[in-house]
């Protein structure tokens, strides 16, 4: 009791001797902060993306510690002024525990002899110790910064502006800043800057999941330029605002109603309750369909796919993990998986296939499939339903993807399939149908096929993934409203009913909104590109255009002969198919007038 008193007077003391200074140290604690990150942004940047000798490396080095050993001080000091010092710890989670990790970095690294590093080096293989010690502080400040820059993302909230738009911002910023680091010497292997349109081609590609190339991903970058473009892989499948939001549920201020609104939009949610709440599982199901994609992938590439260390095997692994979820379809070999031994390791193509499907079907319906609690409630109620949406993705899913294999196997069997046995053909036929939707990968040469299976391949880029999920199109409930539609029209009933439920008309003018932009879009793009490369047969610049529009990637080898014009069409397809026809109309429209008063009914003839 004694101590407890005791303790009490003391804090109390401390408080009462501190409490004039509170505002004007923490004023100056931000500033230095901000200047801090600033520094280290640069540090990072400079060291990351130029040739750095030994001794500047060392300089470099220094840098970051002091930065590091301020950034420990800072918390310390916001600590002892919070004079409500546990209930900041619990609010400041994530930040503590960065904290920690540089704690024990440098107890190790100055009582130890830093045997982290060592073995981190020893583990992955790294060339020195210089390297293993510069990845580790590399992966500190990635996470020390991003968690600043979240906690500045709260201007978001503030901004007076539609959801849409700042989701459309929030990509132009994430393009931008990587082609600025793709442009860095050290990101390709001859150490030169690559030209801006280049540059800029493979950051839209990358953050719009497209795959799209115009130089080879396998040998122009470095080591350094491909972990860029699966970072912004990444970033672009599952959203900057979902990044944002997410790390913003950690800390003290939350998820605010605009971010509410912008993920709701973004993940297409039934509402704002619903939209918060997948937030934290579309991590957890990224993650670990992710991961457990990387392990599978690591015990199966074929005996003919020689790796030059365990390092290069698991980028490899992890690389093709994040490219497969996220629909992106960038691979670190020359012809893709069309490469000598990827294309016969037909393990390997079931396990890309399945993690793509996965990445396609959307966040919500995942979320209604595999969630513990569903598989509970379901093995307890076996007749419980899935979500009409969740429904609608599987089914109509799994049709495109049935009818595309069959079809691709008839129209290939004599050409690209000639020789393979009926089982290879057909789980080659099973990829090709599962990567038209949106994935952009290939086991055949795409300049080889013939135009029938060019045309089935382009529809089904056309219609691409579910709502909600990384993939894009014009989404599968889209096409299956459509088709409901015409059926209903066709047996003359004026409401459209699906499994015992009323679709509002407000849907229906949604989906056709939607495919009447995407093809005007795709037929204005297609005309421009025949003036712009009229040297390049019709239906190859057709195929390119609906595969940079869906976001797939697949190519029949020309996207690094189109000329610069060509290049701009097909860099705007890709932004405005990622972001979404829709999203971008709603974004440069203005708000609506109400009215109101109503006008007489009208009659047309149609058809």
């Amino acid at each position: 009791m004694k101590i407890s008193r005791f303790k009490n007077t003391i804090i109390e003391l401390l408080n009462n001797a501190i409490y004039k200074s509170k505002k004007p140290v923490l004023t100056t604690v931000r500033s230095v902060k901000v200047f801090l990150w600033i520094a280290a942004s640069v540090i990072l940047l400079y060291e990351f993306g130029f040739d750095v000798n030994k001794e500047e490396l060392e300089q470099v080095f220094l840098a970051l510690d002091i930065i590091l050993f301020f950034y420990f001080l800072s918390f310390l000091i916001r600590w002892l002024y919070s004079f409500r010092r546990l209930e900041f710890l619990q609010s400041h989670k994530l930040e503590f525990i960065l904290v920690i990790i540089i704690l024990v970095n440098s107890i190790s690294y100055y009582a130890f002899d830093n045997r982290i590093v060592y073995f981190l080096q020893d583990f992955f293989e790294f060339n020195s110790y210089a390297d293993a010690y510069q990845t580790l502080l590399a992966f500190y400040f990635i996470i020390l910064i991003s968690y600043e820059g979240v906690k500045a993302s709260v201007i978001l909230s503030q901004l007076k502006t539609k959801p849409a738009r700042t989701f459309i911002i929030s990509f132009i910023i994430l393009i931008f800043f990587g082609t600025g680091v793709l442009m860095f010497p050290e990101m390709s292997v001859e150490n030169e800057t690559m030209p801006f349109m280049d540059a800029l081609f493979t950051a839209v590609s990358a953050s719009c999941v497209t795959g799209l190339i115009v130089v080879d991903t396998a040998t122009y970058f470095s080591l350094k330029g491909q972990f860029v473009i699966m970072i912004l892989m990444q970033f672009g499948g599952l959203g900057i605002i979902t990044f944002a939001s997410f790390l913003a549920s950690l800390l003290k201020t939350g998820v605010g109603i605009k971010q509410q609104l912008m993920l709701q939009d973004f993940l297409e949610s039934d509402s704002l309750f619903s939209a918060k709440g997948l937030l934290s599982k579309i991590f957890f199901i990224t993650f670990l369909v992710e991961f457990i994609a990387f392990v599978l992938i690591f015990f199966s590439w074929g005996q003919d796919v020689h790796f030059n260390t365990v390092g290069q095997k698991v980028f490899f692994s992890a690389f093709h993990s994040i490219s497969a979820f996220c629909n992106a379809g960038f691979s670190l070999f020359t012809n893709g998986l069309f490469e000598q031994g990827v294309a016969t390791s037909y393990i390997l193509h079931i396990i890309i296939a399945i993690t793509l499907i996965l990445g396609g079907i959307g966040f919500s319906s995942l979320q209604d499939l595999f969630s513990l609690s569903n598989l509970r409630d379901r093995f307890r109620n076996p007749w419980k339903e899935w979500k009409l949406s969740t429904k609608i993705a599987v089914y109509t899913s799994l049709v495109l993807l049935i009818t595309g294999m069959i079809a691709f196997y008839f129209i290939e069997r004599d050409n690209t399939l000639a020789d393979m046995n009926f089982m290879e053909a057909l789980i080659t036929s099973f990829f090709q149908s599962a990567t038209a939707r949106t994935a952009g990968f290939n086991t055949v040469d795409f300049s080889a096929l013939k135009i029938p299976a060019l045309v089935l391949i382009s529809f089904l880029m056309f219609v691409g993934a579910s709502s909600g999920s990384v993939g894009g199109g014009i989404k599968t409930s889209t096409f299956y409203l459509l088709i409901k539609s015409v059926v209903a029209t066709l047996n003359n009933r004026a409401k459209i009913e699906i499994d015992r439920k009323f679709i509002p008309k407000e849907l229906l003018y949604k989906a056709l909104s939607v495919f009447f932009f995407a093809a005007t879009m795709n037929l204005m793009a297609i005309f421009a590109l025949t003036i712009t490369d009229g040297d390049i047969t019709l239906e190859r610049l057709i195929f390119e255009q609906v595969s940079a529009f869906g976001t797939v990637g697949l190519s029949t080898g020309i996207t690094a002969d189109l000329s610069l014009g060509g290049r701009i069409i097909i860099i705007l397809s890709m932004f405005i198919g990622r972001v979404g026809t829709l999203t971008f109309a709603l974004a440069l429209s203005n708000r609506a007038t109400s009215t109101t008063h109503k006008y007489p009914r009208a009659h047309l003839m149609v058809g």
